[in-house]
């Protein structure tokens, strides 16, 4: 950062207490999202899926802060959402926000989309879309009368991408089912918004085949150039979104892709 400038994020969540789901590693978009929270002022519990525990625990230890919490949950699971929910009370009290940064698709989900195993289908979406209505009621049942921000990863569904498969239409089911929630959740003072990043080279991109492809594409149409190993862009809109200055902003779409989605 500038030592001439002011981080445009100092303060901007001061006083939040957030969860942070999906931090697995530091080039995660989560781990961004964390770091850039508590440089806004927030204080933050992570929520890692529990093989990540050991790792995201050391990870810790580079964040600004100590995180108030590392709790170990699979939100594909009713019962250890519930868990998470009495632990976030029991140390928080209410909650004000939440990223869901939870994706997941088998290989055979990722190599193509005719004849893939519908075993491998119900497994991306129930990881990648289903989980995120999951993690919105904990943030409902947590927001009290404060109102909250939920906040999703996307990634550009509108198209056939040539190596998402059957990501895309887990994505596209995200974005509708995203419109639902922003419908029931509204009436509770809860936001729920997603954010549409270009490619960034995480462990979750690692397991696409030929992620390159994605790569070579934003850099023939990127209006803005793109830096696949910069996620703090990224962070930053999560930032907004989880803070006062978009408390107005439900059922949207941030794209924070260089411009890309909007190049033919």
């Amino acid at each position: 950062m500038d030592s001439d400038h002011t981080d445009p994020v100092t303060g901007l969540l001061a006083g939040k207490r957030l969860l942070i789901t999906g931090v697995a590693r530091p080039d995660s978009i989560a781990f961004a999202v964390a770091e850039r929270a508590q440089e806004a002022g927030a204080e933050i519990a992570l929520g890692v899926f529990p093989r990540d525990l050991d790792a995201v625990e050391q990870l810790s230890a580079t964040l600004p802060r100590p995180p108030a919490a590392i709790v170990a949950v699979d939100a594909t699971d009713p019962e250890q959402l519930t868990a998470l929910q009495d632990d976030l009370r029991a140390l928080f009290g209410h909650l004000d926000g939440a990223l869901h940064a939870i994706a997941f698709a088998p290989a055979a989900a990722l190599q193509g989309i005719v004849g893939v195993p519908s075993s491998a289908v119900e497994l991306a979406l129930r990881t990648s879309t289903h989980s995120y209505a999951g993690l919105a009621q904990v943030v409902a049942d947590l927001a009290a009368d404060r109102g909250a921000s939920l906040v999703g990863l996307d990634f550009d569904p509108s198209r056939a991408w040539p190596v998402y498969n059957w990501m895309g239409p887990c994505k596209a089911a995200l974005r509708s089912l995203n419109q639902y929630l922003a419908r029931d959740l509204g009436p509770r003072g809860v936001r729920t918004n997603l954010v549409a990043a270009g490619p960034l080279r995480t462990r979750a991109a690692g397991g696409i085949p030929d992620f390159k492809v994605l790569l070579e594409a934003w850099e023939r149409r990127s209006a803005l150039p793109w830096n696949p190993d910069d996620a703090r862009p990224v962070a930053d809109a999560v930032c907004f979104l989880l803070s006062d200055l978009a408390r107005a902003i439900t059922g949207e779409i941030l794209h924070v892709d260089g411009g890309t989605h909007a190049i033919q």
